[in-house]
């Protein structure tokens, strides 16, 4: 049986250097998982009393259950404002509601940023540790995955250079051996 990873991509900007990026790492897993890409671009903001009115959107139910069902994530995002992007925060804060049905519990994750500017995505990377904890993701430390000028990473026909797929087959190699020994 195949285990479910979910990667989860902070921007939903058409041409987006991270979609690319975790298309790339998804290429990598072993056979034995299977990759998906849950959607977060088209969900509503969340508002807590949608959910205790009983007025919970069907994007947010659907959602909630695409996250229940996997295995582990990985988030791939670039920093906006030195943080995370609105969309990725609402996603997270829409699959953790209602207070005690947090869907995110307990799922081995890791972090990759990637970014134009020269500091790589450190401070979005370093706020989604943070949040991460809290809805009790568990992220993996080491190796950590910046990607700073990441347009140099990638070819003109849109894929990753060859040296840059050979960074993140050692990033998902970890996260499988993460993923792994958290299983047990």
């Amino acid at each position: 049986m195949s285990k479910k990873i979910g990667m989860i991509v902070g921007s939903t900007r058409k041409g987006s250097f991270n979609r690319t990026i975790a298309e790339s790492v998804a290429s990598l897993f072993p056979d034995k998982f299977e990759v998906v890409f849950p959607e977060i671009g088209h969900l509503e903001m969340y508002e807590q009393d949608l959910d205790d009115e009983g007025q919970t959107p069907e994007s947010w139910k659907k959602f909630r259950e695409e996250i229940k069902n996997l295995d582990g994530v990985i988030f791939v995002t670039p920093e906006y404002n030195r943080s995370v992007p609105p969309v990725l925060k609402n996603a997270i804060d829409i699959a953790s509601r209602p207070y005690g049905e947090n869907v995110w519990d307990d799922k081995p994750g890791a972090i990759i940023s990637a970014s134009p500017g020269a500091i790589s995505g450190f401070g979005a990377n370093h706020h989604l540790r943070q949040i991460l904890t809290f809805v009790n993701v568990h992220t993996m430390a080491q190796p950590e995955a910046y990607l700073g000028s990441v347009m140099n990473f990638i070819n003109e026909d849109g894929s990753v250079k060859e040296d840059t797929v050979k960074f993140l087959q050692v990033i998902t190699d970890a996260y499988v051996a993460w993923f792994e020994r958290l299983e047990k």
